[in-house]
C-alpha cells in the first residue's frame, strides 16, 4: 500500500482572520452550523481542542446506525502560519472509501483584506486505487472550504 497525495487551491472571498477562526478556533461549533444533515454535534473527547486533541463527530441520519461516529484528530495547527490538519482515526470517511488511513491539511495565505488563497491537501492509503481515487478523498475538502466562506460571510 502506498501513500498518495492530492492537492487543490481554493480562492475564497473572506479574510484570512475570519476564515482561520471558523476554520480552526471554532470547528466544533461551526461544522455542524454548516453541515447540519452530515454532522451533527462535536465533542472534545481528548484534549483541549487544541493541537493533539481527539473530535468525536456524531453524524447525521444519511448514515447507517453503525457508522454515525467518526473520530478525527487535530495534528496541525499552526496559528502563526494558519495551518490546520486533521487525520481521520476511525469511521465511514475511511470504510466508506476503502482508505487505510486519510489526513486532510489547510493551509491559508492572505491575497486581499476580504480574499484569502486555500492549499488544500490529503494525504491517503487505500489498497483499491481507482482513477479518481485522489479527488474523492479531496471533495469533502472543496465543499468544507466553500460552506466556510458562505458562514463567515454570512456571520
Amino acid at each position: 500500500m502506498a501513500v498518495k497525495e492530492k492537492k487543490d487551491q481554493k480562492t475564497v472571498g473572506v479574510g484570512v482572520e475570519a476564515l482561520w477562526r471558523a476554520m480552526a478556533k471554532d470547528t466544533v461549533t461551526v461544522i455542524p452550523k454548516i453541515m447540519p444533515s452530515i454532522v451533527r454535534s462535536i465533542e472534545v473527547i481528548e484534549g483541549d481542542g487544541g493541537l493533539g486533541s481527539v473530535l468525536l463527530f456524531n453524524l447525521g441520519d444519511h448514515h447507517v446506525e453503525s457508522k454515525r461516529k467518526q473520530t478525527e484528530k487535530i495534528v496541525e495547527l499552526n496559528d502563526f502560519e494558519y495551518r490546520f490538519a486533521l487525520k481521520v482515526l476511525e469511521g465511514p470517511a475511511l470504510t466508506l472509501r476503502n482508505f487505510s488511513a486519510l489526513t486532510t491539511s489547510f493551509q491559508l495565505s492572505k491575497i486581499g483584506e476580504q480574499e484569502t488563497l486555500v492549499d488544500l491537501k490529503v494525504v491517503y492509503e487505500t489498497e483499491k486505487e481507482e482513477a479518481n481515487t485522489g479527488d474523492i478523498a479531496l471533495q469533502p475538502a472543496i465543499s468544507y472550504i466553500q460552506f466556510l466562506e458562505k458562514y463567515v460571510l454570512e456571520s
